[in-house]
C-alpha cells in the first residue's frame, strides 16, 4: 500500500520553491545585464523559466487535491 501525501501541501511547497527560483533568476539576469555577462543573463532567464514551471506544477497539485489538508492512507 502506498502512502499518499496531501497534494495541496506539496503544491504549496512547489509554488514557494518556484517563486524563489524566479526571484533568483531575475537577480542573476539583472547582475548579468549590469556586468555585461550574457551567459549569466541566459542562466537567469533559464532559472526564471524553471521557477515558472515549478509554480505551475504546484498549482496543478493544489487543484487536484479533493481534500486539502488531509493525508490519505
Amino acid at each position: 500500500m502506498t502512502d499518499k501525501k496531501d497534494m495541496a501541501t506539496e503544491g504549496t511547497a512547489d509554488r514557494v520553491k518556484g517563486t524563489a527560483k524566479q526571484v533568483e533568476g531575475r537577480v542573476r539576469n539583472a547582475v548579468g545585464g549590469l556586468t555585461g555577462n550574457t551567459g549569466e543573463q541566459l542562466k537567469g532567464k533559464a532559472q526564471e523559466v524553471k521557477g515558472k514551471v515549478q509554480d505551475a506544477a504546484g498549482k496543478v497539485k493544489q487543484r487536484s487535491d479533493p481534500n486539502p489538508g488531509v493525508d490519505e492512507a
